[in-house]
């Protein structure tokens, strides 16, 4: 048997990527999306407007955030708020509420307080199944920083 020679045992090498496999799938992705998307719900979100509101409402309980972070809850009889750990926030709420959720829940908070406090403070009420929780804002032109 003669030698083979080195030259004819090469492959060739191939310059150019085989493109078809790369456009099967975009095309089935295309067709998967043009299925799917008429089937996405688009959510409605009911975004809350300043000042549109007719009256005050007659029962409010404020919940007021130090700037050392303390909880202070106020009722509107009381002049003083009174102190009140994070724990039994919710608890005194709602027994200030006496069984109406539809009493609003107003947090008023400092500027300099962190906003991670106030987080934690709704985020308390919200999971006791308080509804009706909204932010104290201030009226006016913003403030210089």
């Amino acid at each position: 048997m003669p030698a083979m020679s080195s030259r004819g045992s090469r492959r060739r090498t191939m310059n150019e990527i085989n493109m078809v496999p790369f456009i099967d799938v975009m095309l089935v992705l295309l067709i998967i999306f043009m299925v799917s998307a008429p089937l996405i719900t688009t959510g409605t979100v009911d975004l809350p407007s300043v000042g549109s509101a007719k009256a005050q409402p007659q029962h409010v309980i404020q919940v007021i955030v130090g700037t050392d972070e303390q909880l202070k809850i106020k009722l509107d009889g009381d002049q003083d708020p009174s102190p009140v750990p994070l724990k039994a926030l919710a608890t005194r709420v709602k027994e200030a509420q006496n069984g109406d959720a539809a009493t609003p829940v107003v947090i008023s908070a400092d500027r300099n307080v962190k906003y991670e406090a106030v987080v934690k403070t709704m985020d308390v009420l919200q999971r006791a199944g308080i509804q009706r929780v909204g932010l104290s804002v201030k009226n006016g032109a913003p403030a210089d920083n």
